[in-house]
């Protein structure tokens, strides 16, 4: 099982918000150059953070981005299904229909690590291990 790149700028950039101060947007120009990716991609991958109600922008001179939800509300699985959407990891090819046996272990398997993921919040992993905040 692999997430994307995608996902990995999104809990990094999702951290780093954490970090900064509420209510200071951050450029996405600062965001992508912590990163090392271009602004254009990250910028897609903003769009669907702010889709899914974790963070807005701020325009103006002074915009950016901030969260929009509060820290200790946003999950790993929320970052995670923001980017990655909800489907299943796992989908029997042979025509079992929902009684293939091991569709069933592998949902099962899903929804423990989604549990997990759910309980886990980007501000728990920020108070642990604390980033210098964005300039």
């Amino acid at each position: 099982m692999k997430y994307s790149k995608a996902t990995n700028y999104a809990l990094h950039t999702m951290l780093y918000l954490v970090a900064a101060a509420p209510n200071k947007p951050i450029g996405v120009q600062q965001l992508a150059e912590r990163q090392g990716v271009s602004p254009t991609y990250l910028s897609k991958i903003l769009t669907k953070l702010v889709k899914a109600g974790l963070i807005e922008s701020a325009s103006g001179a002074n915009g950016g981005y901030r969260l929009k939800r509060k820290q200790e509300d946003i999950s790993f699985l929320d970052i995670i299904h923001a980017i990655e959407g909800t489907a299943s990891l796992f989908d029997c090819t042979l025509d079992h229909s929902s009684e293939c046996p091991i569709q069933q272990e592998m949902i099962a398997a899903e929804q423990q690590m989604e549990r997990y993921l759910q309980n886990r919040k980007i501000s728990g992993i920020a108070i642990k291990h604390p980033v210098l905040p964005a300039k």
